[in-house]
């Protein structure tokens, strides 16, 4: 094993004496009051399972009322609601493409697309994110009557923007299906953390697919894929994650209706993560974050597997992202901010990253 790239699981407790920069719990409603609450309630009256696949007995009330929520708060015409947001990806991409079909993906898609796209059975091109005469051409020149184009919307390793409004764009000329993993878009972008589709207009579009994960803003688990009615139906029918898997437990669903609702109330959640994320990315001496995330890159994995236990005996945790995750030769701190972060938080971050960034760069 390469040094630095064996990974270990390190359990936390419950409570933790440490400023948490690792997590994906962007608006901080992990640990909100009426989140927990309604997941309690969840489980007094549903249990502690949902007892089956959602085909049988694991669709409840509370999961056709959170499915009509996340549908109206980003615009789509419908969405169904999977046990993750890896599922989501698996279903949306394999069940919309097939055997003679071309599926166009970013090279820096998120692991659950690119297995997506390797069950998809169709034909894979890959693009680099800035290269649209790529993307056109492979969609121009296709044999393939059906065509997707798959995407982040914004890139969990670097925290910056797909070409959204451009891609599809290409898409619609070529008569291509963009679909758009909003994973870390949700509850960041968009008016009121409605996501990246939304700010750019390209809400409720019907050649659109969007998915997303209810694990980071909406301080849950489970994964939802928004769109027109005809694709909720056509996954019912077809997508076998969501055929075969068990349904997302309703203590789940309901937390993330509750955080939902938080949002919804206090939409300056989303303003605060992106303030708090311009703040780290300045401690740091990187470009200002378009996101939750803020990258700091230093090269081999050892260093960065050193610069983060570093940081996490000082009380701030991070994020260390490594090959396969990132290419050779970028292993880097990942931060990600939390609208709840406070100042004096942010000043022990300031220094203690200060002295372990001034200790790698010697």
């Amino acid at each position: 094993m390469a040094r630095g790239l064996h990974r270990t699981l390190h359990a936390r407790p419950a409570a933790q004496q440490v400023v948490d920069l690792a997590s994906n719990d962007y608006l901080g409603l992990v640990n909100h009051p009426d989140v927990v609450d309604a997941a309690c309630a969840a489980v007094r009256a549903f249990g502690t399972g949902s007892t089956g696949s959602r085909l049988v007995t694991g669709t409840t009330t509370l999961h056709h009322q959170l499915e009509t929520e996340l549908a109206e708060f980003t615009g789509a015409e419908s969405a169904l609601v999977f046990s993750s947001g890896y599922t989501a990806n698996l279903s949306a991409v394999a069940a919309l493409s097939g055997r003679g079909s071309l599926v166009v993906s970013d090279s820096k898609s998120h692991a659950s697309l690119v297995d997506a796209c390797r069950l998809s059975r169709g034909r894979v091109e890959i693009y680099h994110r800035d290269d649209l005469a790529h993307v056109e051409w492979l969609l121009a020149s296709r044999s393939e009557e059906r065509a997707l184009l798959v995407t982040d919307s914004v890139f969990s390793a670097d925290g910056d923007l797909a070409p959204l409004t451009q891609l599809h764009a290409l898409c619609r000329k070529y008569s291509a299906l963009l679909v758009v993993d909003e994973a870390h878009g949700i509850g960041v972008r968009g008016t009121g953390g409605r996501g990246l589709v939304q700010e750019l207009g390209l809400d409720g579009a019907p050649d659109i697919v969007v998915t997303a994960t209810l694990s980071k803003s909406l301080a849950s688990q489970g994964g939802v894929v928004l769109g027109p009615e005809a694709v909720r139906d056509h996954l019912i029918d077809v997508a076998r994650p969501f055929i075969f898997d068990t349904g997302l437990a309703p203590a789940a669903v309901a937390a993330a209706s509750a955080a939902l609702a938080v949002l919804r109330d206090e939409p300056g959640r989303a303003l605060a993560v992106r303030e708090r994320a311009d703040r780290l990315a300045a401690m740091v001496g990187v470009d200002a974050s378009e996101s939750a995330v803020v990258s700091v890159v230093l090269g081999d994995a050892e260093t960065a597997v050193r610069a983060a236990r570093a940081a996490r005996e000082q009380g701030v945790h991070v994020g260390c992202f490594r090959p396969p995750s990132v290419p050779e030769g970028t292993s880097r701190l990942r931060l990600t901010a939390r609208a709840t972060l406070t100042d004096e938080e942010l000043t022990r971050v300031d220094e203690v990253l200060a002295s372990i960034l001034a200790t790698t760069a010697s």
